[in-house]
């Protein structure tokens, strides 16, 4: 059985944004067990922050869809996050933000985005298949809930480089953080996020080839977030 036919049993009812306390209690689990400048930490710091604190999603056509997409997501991170916890190997995406997590020339902003470049580039996509898997639907049916998912992946950028993002007044001319920073777009992560998820679909009849897939858009979300890692001093 391929890696796309395997599902993520979900972290706890709600969706991404819904607060739902079995995720709240492994993530704060998790910080527990790293320091605060510990690169995965601190991007399990935010996005912890980021679910306890965004309201429930409300007037959602199909909230049982919605919880679905929600729940594979979060339950892709916490796997990934179970995988570095045990020292194995987690999916290639995330694996730069474990190889650099204590590089003294990575700001925490960097160790911030690049976990959401992971999140986005490939849980997301393989969290569309699963829950179609588990629903019975096509992509196109969760285009909705998709959207709603992403906006609140926007609530955690903003709160990333609010809260991580030095202040202009800290930051040299033509520092290299701002250019570093300001070359990722999460929502072209977003739409190719979209796009991975329909082709994985569409290949869901061939497994090698759906694996094969699976396999390169992995790695091309590592390769994003390693350059979102390039050390930009202390």
């Amino acid at each position: 059985m391929t890696q796309i036919e395997q599902f993520t049993e979900p972290a706890g009812p709600g969706t991404l944004g819904a607060g739902a306390p079995p995720v709240i209690e492994r993530m704060r689990a998790f910080r527990s067990r790293w320091p605060s400048g510990d690169g995965v930490a601190v991007f399990n710091r935010v996005y912890l922050t980021a679910v306890g604190t965004t309201a429930p999603e409300r007037g959602c056509d199909d909230p049982g869809a919605a919880t679905a997409l929600g729940a594979h997501l979060t339950g892709r991170y916490l796997s990934a996050l179970d995988t570095v916890a045990a020292g194995g190997r987690p999916p290639e995406c995330w694996r730069p933000l474990v190889q650099y997590r204590h590089h003294p020339g990575v700001r925490p902003v960097q160790f911030a985005l690049s976990g959401l470049q992971a999140h986005v580039g490939h849980d997301l996509v393989l969290a569309v298949v699963d829950t179609c898997r588990t629903l019975g639907c096509a992509p196109p049916d969760l285009e909705g809930e998709f959207e709603r998912v992403g906006d609140l992946l926007v609530l955690l950028e903003e709160r990333i480089r609010d809260d991580l993002m030095p202040g202009p007044d800290l930051l040299r001319i033509a520092d290299p953080l701002t250019h570093v920073v300001s070359a990722w777009s999460l929502d072209r992560a977003r739409e190719a996020a979209w796009t991975a998820a329909l082709a994985l679909w569409r290949l869901r009849g061939f497994p090698a080839l759906a694996e094969e897939f699976r396999q390169r858009t992995d790695a091309g979300a590592g390769l994003v977030g390693r350059f979102l890692l390039t050390p930009c001093g202390g």
